[in-house]
């Protein structure tokens, strides 16, 4: 058999060490399986579980995972659409270990470990279609400029009993504390964290151990909605990193304690749906907030990056919003925006730049859904924000009060369904420049195929609309 190259690949920037497992696998003689996965474009960790012998050759050589993996829909099913399963031979490429991303996994049971890979080609090239190489080719282009995005998530779900309603429906688990399940929004209520509390501390438990840098939990504006949120940092890779990882173990802590976490869009259609909330600002060479300024409305280069946010805001949808059920979000007077809009201290637009002290000044791009994929919806935000500062875009004025009438008034609006955002962003010149033609055309030919398959299912609600009525 014709061997693909003769020795390993040279190491490439990101790439961990064999060093960094031996040093693991000497510290924790305990842990004797491995869960090692990547992200495909549809958000979905996915990867093997292997015995400890099976760990040291990823880093020194790495492991064959065939290239269709990374464009199947969000079920796993093969899109053959994208022609990376049949006309391609369902080719192999390869993957390699992140480093920093080898941890036990505690959730899984005092002998499990974890560790996050990347798919590079069986040649040592980033592949083009991993969503972790689509972000850092938007990083490279702030690197070269001299610029460093600063970014921090903000991530809301619900949590959801195991059990479903008589009538086959979602609800919220049952208090640990009383045994009775959430009614009320109790919006910041400190009683509704003390009901989740043995899952809360397990979950900051566990992020430590990961290395995630899980902060502050609020009850959001829903019965067992809450939000924690990721400390800031000048590493958006790592950042988005922290985002995959920590909705990983949020899922795996909620199991242990009777519950599933959901990051669906908008699990219940009379509840607040679920976002995920990205603040940016930009440093400069010397680690300096460049959005930094006593006025409110942040820097020129704040404003500029607002400005390419907001005009790019609806080529970037089917980034922000991936899947059918996200669009059921996007309500008037819901805290999730429906307009191209921004503003100061404004939680009714898109882009809002937060209150605070001078030199934190930044903006919250507050579009995506917490079912969106982390690292693709940073790629987009800050593509979109370098095209803002490089192009001087004034992003207008700022709306000041209601965004939701300003945006009636003036007649504008995001896509409100799947079918046009996948469109806009099929036909955006700016995105394709950024992520890659290739990219684009493979993310959009996943999500038409989803569309397809989505749509080709009669539901109960067909026939009580339609049964009768037709």
């Amino acid at each position: 058999m014709t061997k693909p190259f003769a020795s390993a690949p040279p190491p490439r920037r990101g790439v961990a060490t064999p060093d960094e497992c031996q040093a693991f696998l000497d510290a924790n003689p305990h842990i004797q399986f491995f869960d090692v996965f990547f992200t495909s474009m549809a958000g979905v960790p996915r990867g093997k579980r292997l015995r400890r012998h099976e760990l040291m050759p990823i880093y020194e050589y790495g492991r064959f995972l065939p290239g269709s993996v990374l464009v199947v829909d969000v079920n796993g099913a093969d899109c053959e659409e994208t022609g990376l399963v049949w006309e391609d031979g369902d080719a192999d490429r390869l993957a390699r270990p992140v480093p920093g991303t080898l941890t036990a996994a505690p959730w899984l049971g005092a002998d499990m470990g974890q560790v996050m890979l990347s798919l590079y080609e069986l040649d040592g090239t980033p592949n083009d279609l991993d969503p972790r190489h689509v972000l850092q080719r938007v990083l490279d282009r702030y690197a070269a400029d001299g610029l460093t995005p600063v970014t921090a998530c903000e991530l809301e779900y619900y949590l959801v009993d195991l059990e479903r309603t008589a009538d086959g429906d979602l609800q919220p688990p049952r208090s640990a504390q009383t045994g009775h399940r959430p009614t009320g929004i109790q919006v910041y209520g400190l009683p509704e964290l003390e009901a989740i509390s043995p899952f809360l501390r397990e979950l900051w438990a566990t992020c430590d151990v990961l290395g995630v840098p899980l902060e502050g939990a609020i009850s959001e504006f829903a019965p067992s909605q809450v939000e924690l949120t990721l400390k800031h940092k000048p590493d958006a890779l790592r950042a988005a990193d922290d985002a995959l990882l920590y909705k990983r173990a949020a899922k795996g802590v909620a199991l242990r304690h009777g519950c599933e976490a959901t990051f669906m869009a908008k699990p219940w259609s009379d509840r607040a749906g679920s976002g995920f909330h990205m603040h940016v600002s930009f440093n400069n060479a010397a680690g300096e907030n460049l959005c930094a300024s006593e006025d409110l409305q942040g820097s020129p280069m704040l404003k500029n990056a607002i400005g390419g946010m907001k005009d790019l805001l609806g080529e970037g949808m089917a980034i922000f919003a991936p899947n059918a059920n996200s669009y059921r979000r996007f309500k008037a007077n819901s805290y999730a925006p429906v307009a191209p809009t921004w503003g100061v201290n404004n939680r009714t637009v898109s882009l809002r730049v937060p209150a605070g002290l001078p030199h934190t000044r930044h903006v919250e791009h507050r579009v995506a859904g917490a079912d969106a994929n982390p690292y693709l919806v940073l790629a987009v935000i800050l593509a979109c924000a370098h095209f803002g500062i490089n192009h001087k875009i004034d992003p207008g004025p700022a709306v000041v009060g209601d965004g939701y009438a300003a945006a009636q008034a003036a007649n504008v609006r995001l896509p409100s369904n799947w079918f046009a955002a996948v469109d806009l962003l099929d036909q955006s010149k700016v995105l394709r420049e950024y992520l890659g033609d290739r990219f684009v055309d493979m993310f959009v030919s996943v999500k038409r195929t989803e569309q397809a398959r989505f749509f080709e299912v009669v539901t109960s609600l067909d026939f009580d609309w339609y049964l009768r009525n037709a």
